[in-house]
């Protein structure tokens, strides 16, 4: 389960990265706070910031893939890392003085969003520099749970933090402590241990060829669209925890926290049991796809809170097990040279979706209450299972592709 963390570059990178994650979530569950203290509970407006957070990907996330194949990957790590860290401190130092507004909020998710363009595409594919191929599926998936861990810690942890400080900006400026973990793990790592991949040469048409690369390869496109359908809504599950926390069974800070938490214990153990796989198939694709609409439409009809939060166990564990199946999946199935792009347009439709599916749940929440839209939101995911199945065939058909869509 843990065979990736014998590689000592990787070990520390994990290291970093669990300091860091943990801060990240404080921040996350600390804009959401903010954002619906300055609006007085708007779900339009929550959903708006989470909407802008994911719109620079859905706009300039294949970019961020190219440059991610053309240049050294621990460098622009470095620069990314610290430039979010510089965020975090802005708007903590604004929120602590009394000067936050909402257009604030705004603007730090949108160039937060920015600099992920690059970030996200760049730190997947450094991972196999990191581990090789024979152990990328574990440590994707011991990525998954050092992310849903601090997905356990922070929120919990940010409730309790915002009670005692009577406010979110110590929140941020924690954040932005927490980045250094990362950031000196990426800059003392031993680089003879590192396999980097060759650049690529500066060229015309490159983004044109790795969509080709992608839509040619249905071990490629049926991950990739799985994921962007399903995306679409697991991006904005946070906003809908907290306007079901909130707004429906009336919690307070920390009780809202708790909620955040028991979705990520269960993300926390689909990432362990991936952990343990040799082999994700693409019925464990299925399953977790299927598995997290449905809970997602039970989630929505809890009657009280304790059955909310149980429920919200088996709904991280399926969304866990998708974006791990599919990650792991579309990595092993990509050649070096095109590791970058793939992994651009792969997070374009993982996050890319939300400018789309979160302004929907929240527009939803505000005109029918926030069940509906989470109830909505599982049948969208149902549905959008079945045509990520059927445009796969479709396009194959189109490119003289033979389909291989066996459940294996």
């Amino acid at each position: 389960m843990f065979r990736s963390l014998r590689i000592p570059n990787y070990r520390m990178f994990a290291a970093g990265g669990t300091v860091s994650n943990v801060g990240t979530w404080l921040q996350r569950t600390a804009q959401d706070w903010l954002v619906l203290d300055l609006t007085h509970g708007s779900a339009a407006a929550l959903g708006t910031a989470t909407a802008l957070q994911f719109l620079p990907m859905l706009l300039f996330g294949m970019f961020g893939g190219v440059l991610a194949d053309r240049y050294p990957k621990r460098p622009i790590l470095i620069a990314a890392q610290s430039l979010m860290a510089a965020l975090a401190l802005t708007i903590g130092v604004l929120t602590m003085t009394g000067a936050a507004q909402v257009w604030h909020v705004y603007v730090m998710a949108f160039v937060l969003g920015m600099i992920s363009c690059v970030e996200v595409p760049t730190r997947q594919a450094f991972v196999v520099e990191m581990v090789g191929r024979r152990d990328l599926p574990n440590a994707i998936a011991l990525n998954s749970s050092i992310f849903n861990l601090a997905r356990v810690v922070g929120p919990a942890l940010a409730g309790v933090l915002i009670y005692v400080f009577g406010g979110t900006g110590p929140l941020f400026l924690i954040n932005a402590l927490t980045f250094g973990g990362v950031i000196s793990s990426l800059i003392f790592m031993r680089k003879s241990q590192l396999n980097p991949t060759d650049p690529v040469p500066r060229a015309k048409g490159q983004l044109r060829e790795g969509l080709k690369y992608v839509i040619r390869r249905e071990e490629l496109l049926m991950p990739v669209l799985l994921i962007g359908f399903v995306s679409m809504f697991s991006q904005s599950f946070s906003m809908s925890i907290a306007l079901m926390a909130r707004e429906v069974f009336k919690a307070g800070a920390s009780s809202f926290g708790l909620a955040s938490s028991m979705f990520a214990v269960g993300a926390l153990g689909g990432a362990l049991l991936a952990a343990r796989r040799a082999r994700l198939s693409r019925k464990v694709l299925f399953a977790g796809a299927i598995g997290f609409g449905l809970f997602q439409i039970a989630t929505g009809l809890a009657p009280f809170y304790p059955a909310y939060l149980l429920l919200l166990i088996p709904t991280g564990i399926a969304l866990i097990t998708i974006n791990t199946a599919a990650n792991a999946s579309v990595q092993l199935a990509t050649s070096p040279e095109m590791r970058g792009r793939v992994m651009g347009i792969y997070m374009l439709v993982f996050t890319g979706g939300a400018p789309l599916g979160a302004p929907l749940i929240g527009w939803l929440s505000e005109l029918g209450g926030p069940r509906a839209g989470v109830i909505l939101s599982g049948v969208l995911v149902l549905v959008g299972t079945g045509l990520a199945v059927l445009m796969t065939r479709l396009i194959g058909r189109r490119v003289g592709r033979k389909p291989v869509l066996a459940m294996a």
